[in-house]
């Protein structure tokens, strides 16, 4: 593996594909963490199994866990499913494996961004996040990947989305924050992603979903389905806080063209009503410096905009509510040429993300 610093991707010719262009498989994380999972995690590890199990239906999925875990993952896990041990700090994929980058020879490289736990000590959610940070170069060196050295640039991989044709989509709320790029501009942190993702044109929506502590990524809120289409949470409750949220991106994302010079169209997704902490699974979770982790009627970030794009799947959220299928036939409809499958999702979302949020996938 070799750690490339004196050059960017975009000027050696490589660019970010999009989730809907073919993979060579996914990396997972097993869960452990006591104070994000519930009760010791089982009820999280089979969640994240059904998710590994689902995608491994259409590609090679990669599960990464701790010395003190491997082996319940190797036994839970099909053997189709590799799994390595590896050790992190929590169990988020989609946030500090690496982001990778291919060129028109379909080489592939990774990039391996600084990580501080969605925002250091100023407002991140945990600490240390040491072990997290090295994540994307070891599994560099584990695929036998180059991998580009931006440990200076604080980014998280759910914090950004790509239609694979120049048009790159982030929020405001997440980029702007002070406990990742204070030192930086908007426009220097736009021409950073340019150059580490070959952008020609980033989409700044104003915000994402309410009470999504990452300080509101852009996957829970807003993702491309193909080139020039989008998909954007929704609700017509004008009394949910969420409503002038949604609407805010909506007017934003009807005014902006893609790279390409596309007006973009946009397909409402509507989210559940509002999911909620119960004081039960408040208990089963441990403190975090002396604090509890989440309180009774805590508002969860729950969005069914968080599925992941298998090769020859779409792997959705369910949270046992009435509004679980209307979401899934709208997912189907945008992708009728990959089945859709929806997993109760409730045990991963109360460790603060989803189903997009605990898989990255690896372009072929």
């Amino acid at each position: 593996m070799k750690i490339i610093k004196e050059s960017v991707p975009a000027a050696d010719g490589f660019r970010m594909p999009a989730e809907f262009e073919p993979h060579e498989g996914c990396i997972m994380i097993f869960p452990e963490r006591p104070d994000s999972w519930q009760y010791g995690g089982y009820a999280a590890r089979r969640a994240f199994a059904a998710v590994a199990e689902a995608i491994a239906r259409s590609e090679k999925v990669t599960v990464c866990a701790g010395e003190a875990q491997y082996d319940n993952a190797r036994a839970i896990l099909p053997e189709q499913i590799r799994v390595v041990e590896m050790s992190s700090n929590d169990a988020w994929a989609r946030d500090y494996a690496p982001t990778f980058v291919k060129n028109a020879k379909g080489e592939i490289r990774g990039i391996d961004w600084g990580f501080n736990a969605w925002g250091g000590l100023v407002d991140g959610l945990y600490f240390p996040w040491d072990k997290d940070n090295k994540m994307a170069r070891k599994l560099c060196d584990l695929l036998e990947k180059d991998v580009y050295c931006k440990r200076d640039f604080i980014l998280e991989g759910g914090s950004i989305h790509v239609d694979g044709e120049g048009t790159g989509m982030v929020t405001e709320s997440c980029l702007l924050s002070r406990g990742r790029n204070p030192q930086m501009t908007r426009d220097e942190i736009e021409d950073t992603l340019k150059e580490y993702l070959n952008l020609s044109r980033v989409l700044w929506l104003p915000c994402g979903i309410y009470g999504d502590e990452t300080n509101e990524h852009v996957d829970n809120i807003c993702a491309f389905v193909k080139p020039g289409e989008v998909v954007l949470a929704w609700t017509e409750d004008q009394g949910d806080p969420q409503y002038a949220m949604s609407k805010a991106c909506l007017e934003y994302l009807e005014q902006v063209t893609d790279a390409a010079g596309r007006q973009l169209k946009v397909h409402k997704l509507p989210l559940p009503k509002p999911v909620t902490m119960t004081a039960e699974e408040c208990r089963g979770l441990d403190g975090c410096w002396d604090e509890p982790t989440r309180s009774p009627g805590e508002r969860l970030a729950a969005s069914y905009v968080n599925f992941y794009i298998s090769n020859g799947n779409i792997v959705m959220p369910g949270f046992g509510v009435p509004e679980d299928e209307a979401a899934r036939e709208i997912l189907q409809g945008l992708f009728p040429e990959r089945e859709v499958i929806q997993i109760y999702a409730r045990d991963i979302l109360i460790g603060g993300g989803n189903i997009h949020c605990i898989t990255q996938q690896i372009p072929v």
